[in-house]
């Protein structure tokens, strides 16, 4: 599958479009947004030290959008670099840290070769995704880890006993997973489960936080 197959899906040019548009407002909005996030920090935190113990390497931060986060990981160590969707997004990442890397790309279609990533975070990168595309996106993400490479995912957490829901969204439709069933979607691709953690709902917020650690398994068969 190459990047132009990708892009002529409708949902991916409305998100595209849809972040391009609300870009500099959301990047003011989330600015200092970690600082007030503990569980965020303790995740970023647990994930750098595993990539930095097995020794290094190349870290993606697959739907970085406006950069946000990537530089917390550098500065926790690692070799970080950004891709997202929206040109936008990249732009104003590239001209608040001009000094780290960041490209327009794709999670469906990752412009990376096999095994080229020692770490891989798809931070709510895979919220707007319609769900029976989301386990090619996960094989693709086995796919641009090394053996032993480590994932970190978040997203909005669903009841444990759905799979997945609908919900509004200022930007596009996205969707929330259960932690059970984004597990039960990843080790097919040969990943193993380190860590799960769920934080429930701030007083103000309607939903809590998902987040999943979890290391390709270097002896997993391919999905089928």
């Amino acid at each position: 599958m190459n990047e132009s197959d990708i892009t002529e899906h409708a949902d991916v040019r409305a998100t595209r479009d849809g972040y391009d548009e609300w870009a500099e407002p959301y990047a003011e909005r989330l600015a200092n947004a970690l600082a007030a996030e503990p569980f965020d920090r303790a995740m970023l935190s647990a994930f750098a030290e595993l990539v930095r113990v097995d020794g290094g390497g190349p870290v993606a931060d697959i739907g970085c959008g406006p950069g946000r986060l990537t530089p917390h990981l550098a500065a926790l160590g690692l070799d970080v670099f950004g891709i997202d969707l929206s040109p936008e997004m990249i732009r104003l990442a590239r001209a608040a840290r001009p000094d780290l890397r960041y490209e327009v790309g794709t999670i469906e279609a990752v412009a990376l070769q096999d095994g080229a990533l020692s770490g891989l975070m798809a931070w709510y990168s895979i919220i707007h995704l319609p769900p029976e595309r989301v386990p090619g996106v996960l094989a693709e993400f086995a796919r641009v880890l090394r053996p032993g490479g480590h994932l970190l995912m978040a997203f909005q957490p669903a009841g444990e006993a759905l799979d997945m829901q609908p919900h509004d969204h200022k930007v596009v439709p996205s969707y929330r997973w259960s932690l059970r069933r984004m597990e039960e979607l990843l080790r097919p691709c040969g990943f193993q489960i380190v860590a799960r953690l769920q934080q429930e709902p701030k007083a103000e917020a309607v939903y809590g936080a998902g987040y999943l650690i979890a290391t390709r398994n270097p002896q997993a068969r391919e999905a089928e």
